[in-house]
């Protein structure tokens, strides 16, 4: 038994959404380890970020690698936010999600949670974090909606 493992998958499902946690941790993953804490700060596959454990909420911050595997293998996730096919190579070039643009945005997204943006055809645009919740980004027609971190279309 893994324990940094069951904790990883524990928070995914939580934030996320029930066997999430199983689906984007596979049994092969690595942490690395915060020097001054000894915490769990990242976790990796094959050498490639998958997460970031936040040590300010305890939460995930999702890589686009991620992001990619949840939008291809896990639609059940309760993170997506959709837009507008018009808007996609703004959002992909790192630019944020104005709530005019979704089309549509999961329940369950509260304000401050990571939130994984899709176009209409369900490809990959960017992962953030949510200004509004679910609720709020329904009704609102002006102003930010998700602050995106990391657009597909921007090197690093």
């Amino acid at each position: 038994m893994n324990k940094n493992l069951d904790k990883i998958r524990s928070i995914a499902d939580y934030q996320f959404g029930k066997k999430v946690g199983e689906k984007l941790f596979p049994e092969n993953v690595t942490f690395e380890f915060s020097k001054r804490t000894g915490r769990i700060r990242f976790i990796n596959l094959n050498n490639e970020r998958l997460a970031t454990l936040r040590p300010t909420d305890g939460l995930l911050s999702l890589s686009l690698k991620a992001a990619k595997n949840m939008v291809e293998n896990i639609p059940g996730a309760k993170i997506f936010v959709m837009l507008q096919n018009n808007v996609s190579q703004y959002i992909a070039a790192g630019g944020d999600v104005f709530a005019v643009h979704v089309i549509q945005a999961d329940d369950e997204i509260h304000a401050k949670d990571e939130v994984i943006i899709i176009d209409e055809n369900k490809q990959l645009l960017a992962v953030g974090r949510a200004i509004l919740s679910a609720i709020e980004i329904r009704a609102f027609k002006i102003g930010v909606a998700v602050k995106v971190r990391h657009g597909i279309n921007v090197k690093n």
